[in-house]
């Protein structure tokens, strides 16, 4: 089946870039309008890259492995922030409007976690930037069959467990069989599963679910990370206001007061601002000492507007929203997963560069190498030995599906929030999976019930991972991460 085309799903960075770098004939299906319900066109900070004269891609390298609480995959880390450079050249190639200093170098932003500026980025709307030119150049592609309004229904598997189709449905109701032995996920993440989230609602992990059921492993589905700023107003979901704001000086405070170090990863700062607010302590984000706040942050100064706020004047309610994960369909350095002829690319993958939280603005970067990676597998030779260095699946993961719908979305929202928030225990995470387990046949549920087992199964806090009951939970400032930030 090697003439059949390569059908990628999704249209977010990661799949455009596939797409776009593709050598060879590939559908593109998205279940929206292309690029519509994607979190890349969300993402406001930018792309992470060691380019100023005073950085280097090993000390990208190295704060990717400290914010990741030294958890993730060395070799991987070191693999894509060695190509940032190089990813940033190739989106300024493509008419990416990065903003420029004076002299025209590159005006890069500084981020938590990060010991420097090395964040490019085009205004505070980054993602739809680059996910827009990205779109421009695969909608002039004449190897590309864009088909918009179709939603993956099921990943069809042979007799061997390899990849030997699609199956699609349009927005009729009527569905059509795509024939292939190479189909690349660009599915995105998980997010929309928790009550307070800054992911679209649609982010319900579809890609993990379809691809769980045909036999790819997953891994640390468990580390999602909370961004600590998301807006808190009555809005699903929460608006974010962007990591650049506290590196451009904007600080926390509860109850007026400051109580944290703003730069530190992700995963810390989340922490300090849960236990304010469960304190019943008022969290606040106070930009106001930014100078020209809010033409340097316009998109958040509209959010802000539109929720009846002044990012220049008012003192911004924030709580914790879950954000990014981690974890997703385990693959390997051509973005191959353990089922033969299926690629993931971007958020629903399991890369290893983020270890057990994120560092700022290395998703983008993530989407683009893993996008064009698969894209240059599935246009070569198909292997004889597929993802041999990948371990294999938990058969006890590998559960089939049926239609009946037993469990809504919003009751797995309310379920997963309570469960598998900033904060777990392994009580409460057991009796999420009992809840959980009998209503699998249905994704949604599935999908939870995969992310509360592997909680479950982890009982040391690391990263994004707080368990409550870790008799032997370490210190997790990292504070190292940042030293010279401020200065």
């Amino acid at each position: 089946m090697k003439e059949s085309p390569i059908v990628i799903v999704g249209s977010g960075l990661a799949g455009l870039t596939c797409a776009w770098a593709a050598t060879e004939p590939c559908v593109l299906v998205t279940a929206e309008s292309l690029t519509s319900g994607a979190a890349s066109m969300w993402a406001q900070g930018g792309v992470a890259a060691a380019l100023a004269p005073n950085d280097s891609t090993q000390d990208h390298a190295d704060d990717t492995w400290r914010a990741g609480a030294l958890a993730g995959d060395r070799a991987v880390i070191d693999r894509i922030t060695g190509v940032a450079p190089e990813i940033v050249r190739l989106l300024t190639e493509l008419d990416v409007p990065f903003d420029r200093a004076a002299d025209g170098s590159l005006d890069l932003a500084l981020e938590g976690g990060h010991r420097r500026p090395r964040v490019a980025h085009a205004g505070d709307h980054s993602g739809a930037a680059i996910t827009a030119c990205m779109a421009s150049a695969v909608l002039h592609s004449p190897t590309v069959d864009v088909r918009e309004n179709q939603s993956l229904v099921e990943i069809l598997a042979d007799d061997h467990g390899a990849v030997r189709g699609v199956l699609v449905r349009r927005t009729d109701g009527t569905t059509e069989t795509i024939e292939t032995s190479r189909v690349v996920l660009a599915t995105g993440g998980l997010g929309g599963l928790w009550g307070h989230t800054t992911n679209p609602t649609t982010a319900l992990g579809q890609g993990v679910a379809l691809a769980a059921r045909i036999g790819a492993r997953t891994d640390d589905l468990h580390l999602v990370q909370f961004h600590p700023t998301a807006l808190d107003v009555p809005r699903d979901p929460l608006p974010l206001l962007t990591e650049a704001l506290r590196g451009a000086g904007a600080k926390l405070l509860a109850d007026g007061s400051r109580f944290v170090e703003e730069l530190q990863p992700r995963d810390v700062v989340a922490a300090a601002v849960w236990e304010q607010l469960g304190a019943g302590r008022k969290v606040r984000l106070d930009a106001r000492e930014i100078p020209d706040v809010t033409s340097r942050f316009p998109a958040v100064a509209a959010i802000a507007e539109g929720c009846g706020l002044d990012l220049a004047t008012d003192l911004l309610p924030v709580r914790p929203a879950l954000h990014y994960s981690m974890g997703g369909l385990t693959v390997d350095q051509h973005s191959r997963t353990s089922v033969p002829g299926l690629w993931a690319i971007g958020e629903v993958s399991r890369t290893g560069l983020h270890g057990a939280n994120r560092l700022a603005s290395n998703s983008l970067l993530e989407a683009v190498v893993t996008g064009r990676a698969a894209a240059q597998d599935a246009c070569g030779p198909l292997p004889g030995a597929w993802a041999e260095n990948l371990p294999q699946v938990d058969p006890a993961t590998v559960l089939p599906r049926n239609d009946i719908a037993t469990l809504s979305v919003q009751d797995v929202r309310a379920l997963l929030s309570s469960a598998c928030g900033v904060l777990r225990d392994g009580a409460t995470l057991e009796r999420a999976v009992e809840r959980l387990a009998p209503h699998t046949g249905e994704d949604v549920p599935y999908v939870a019930w995969l992310i509360a087992r592997s909680a479950l199964a982890h009982p040391h806090s690391i990263g994004a991972h707080r368990r409550t009951d870790d008799v032997h939970a370490r210190n997790t400032d990292r504070t190292e991460t940042h030293q010279g930030a401020t200065a």
